[in-house]
């Protein structure tokens, strides 16, 4: 009896080996990421073989539950930030002027907050940088950062129309920089 149930067990094993390896063998889309434009504040920008988010839901900063979905068409810039990071508000204010300057063209600047973070502490945050039209999101149990690999702060991810992520940037960036704006226009001319 223990036989035959090992050689199931390494049948089965074997099955699934031969399927991933399939799934591997199969070649991935390239990035549509122009690196040449990956310069100046972006030279950090790390294009990547485009993968679905594992986790797309997000709390709302009024308690509701939100998705990713919300943001389906658009190219999306998606900043994890806390409100205790010094980087992360450095660079608050140049990812307001990114959605400023590209929100009529089709990129959303979707901020989300790392962690549990008080609605107060995060509306006083966004007065005191004059931030207006970002979105306010929740990361409250880290699933998400957790689920694209989210190990220090700030750490944006850049999602393609279909929702890819193409690309990532860890650390603090300029994304009202003339380099910026040009690479952003470019994933949106895709």
């Amino acid at each position: 009896m223990r036989s035959s149930l090992l050689k199931s067990l390494l049948r089965a094993s074997y099955m699934a080996g031969a399927a991933l390896a399939t799934l591997v063998a199969v070649p991935a889309q390239a990035t549509p990421l122009d690196e040449s434009l990956i310069t100046g504040t972006m030279s950090g920008m790390q294009p990547v073989e485009p993968f679905a988010l594992p986790v797309t839901g997000y709390g709302m900063i009024d308690g509701t539950p939100g998705d990713m979905s919300a943001y389906a068409g658009d190219v999306v810039v998606l900043n994890f930030w806390a409100t205790w990071c010094a980087p992360c508000r450095a660079e608050m204010p140049s990812l307001q002027a990114l959605q400023d300057t590209l929100g009529d063209e089709g990129l959303e600047v979707v901020t989300m907050a790392f962690g549990r973070h008080n609605p107060m502490a995060i509306s006083r945050f966004w007065a005191e940088l004059g931030l207006t039209d970002l979105p306010t999101h929740l990361d409250a149990d880290t699933s998400m950062a957790k689920g694209l690999g989210v190990v220090g702060l700030p750490h944006t991810f850049v999602l393609d129309r279909d929702g890819q992520v193409i690309a990532q940037l860890r650390g603090e960036a300029d994304w009202a920089a003339p380099e910026t704006v040009a690479l952003m226009r470019s994933i949106l001319a895709e």
